[in-house]
């Protein structure tokens, strides 16, 4: 198997049972291993019987410690990076010191495991595979409108805390009142929740319960196309400069917050 200098290592968002056995054995034979929170991830390694040693690297010392991390790797010894949860680099540090080792030809890869996003998203039925992940949503609530206005037309994938659950929704329905709505919650754990109805009745129902735990939500596309736009003249006009279908799909739903796919469909058809 080959080998390389900097693992990227997803973590169980949950249930501990979700670690990949090649995960297992990079932590148990790399020489460190960076992570977040030394107190979470050494449960990890506990549950595992992992004794290799951890070092804190997190957005504040995330700078300071690139510096040290090439020096290990110059000595020929190997790091693994983790996360709390999931996979590095989602919404977690971890792509300073990968342009970083990138940039001075250090070998980096990245092992296939747990991540919230997906594991959300395969159990939500949609039209199509197109969608946005914006991370967590902005805190203020013109942001959030102008997150939404921009990506209306394209199913809007988000994190969300669970004590902001509620006002984001409150604001979503300001924008988009008929919009549906899915929330998943304590994915891959005993309580684990997937909801998906219309942005009201979600409001009423987490507002009738405690909320609680790691938050994955999709607000789905505004279909109503409301703009009455001629996406069909557009199309034309396009064609006749000698623009190529993909072209139109990609220019269209800049202009417009269309959804390319549903364009590049409509230029083929």
């Amino acid at each position: 198997m080959k080998e390389y200098d900097f693992y990227i290592v997803p973590t169980p968002i949950g249930n501990l049972g979700d670690i990949t056995q090649r995960a297992i054995e990079v932590l148990n034979n790399v020489d460190i291993i960076a992570c977040e929170d030394i107190r979470v991830t050494q449960k990890l390694l506990n549950h595992f019987d992992i004794k290799t040693k951890c070092i804190s690297y997190h957005k504040f010392n995330e700078k300071e410690r690139v510096k040290y991390f090439l020096e290990i790797l110059s000595e020929g010894k190997k790091i693994a990076l983790v996360s709390d949860a999931g996979t590095p680099l989602f919404c977690d540090p971890g792509a300073v010191i990968v342009k970083e080792l990138r940039k001075n030809k250090f070998r980096v890869t990245s092992l296939a495991g747990a991540n919230a996003v997906v594991t959300f998203l395969s159990q939500i039925a949609r039209d199509d595979e197109d969608f946005i992940f914006t991370g967590f949503l902005p805190k203020s609530k013109n942001q959030i409108e102008n997150v939404l206005n921009k990506y209306k037309y394209t199913d809007i994938v988000f994190y969300e805390s669970p004590n902001r659950l509620i006002n984001t929704l409150e604001i979503v329905k300001n924008i988009m009142p008929d919009a549906n709505i899915a929330i998943g919650r304590e994915l891959t754990k005993v309580f684990e929740e997937i909801i998906v109805d219309k942005v009201d009745n979600i409001i009423k129902y987490f507002g009738e319960n405690i909320l609680k735990g790691e938050i994955v939500g999709m607000i789905f596309r505004d279909k109503s196309n409301n703009q009455n736009i001629d996406i069909t003249d557009k199309i034309n006009i396009l064609k006749s400069k000698g623009f190529k279908a993909k072209e139109i799909s990609i220019i269209l739903s800049e202009l417009y917050n269309l959804n390319k796919n549903d364009i590049y469909k409509i230029c083929i058809s």
